[in-house]
């Protein structure tokens, strides 16, 4: 990818999460003052889970900070690894997702 290229649009629905191997991916939302970076995924780092996590639209845009190459990560690979996790584990995940999303909500708006 290219900088500036964005892998998924804020509001998408989410099919797939994604590594990022090489370069930074920028997570961007649009606020009441414009577009917030809510941060920098770097190499090594996960992004687009929440989507699979809790079924609900992409809440931020993802966007390639310089040169990045990721690696894709589809809905039923991911599905079918958070299903080997433990129940209580998984019920943390998506507390934990839905707290995120309410504290970036209060964050831009």
């Amino acid at each position: 990818m290219q900088a500036g290229e964005a892998l998924f649009q804020e509001g998408d629905q989410g099919d797939r999460a994604y590594v990022v191997q090489e370069g930074n991916v920028d997570i961007v939302k649009n606020g009441v003052d414009g577009e917030v970076i809510l941060g920098t995924v770097e190499k090594g780092g996960i992004f687009g889970e929440m989507a699979l996590i809790d079924d609900q639209p992409r809440m931020a845009s993802a966007i390639a900070a310089d040169t990045s190459t990721v690696i894709v990560i589809s809905r039923d690979v991911f599905q079918r690894k958070l299903q080997k996790c433990d129940p209580f584990v998984r019920g943390l995940l998506g507390i934990f997702v839905k707290n995120i999303r309410s504290m970036v909500e209060e964050r831009v708006n």
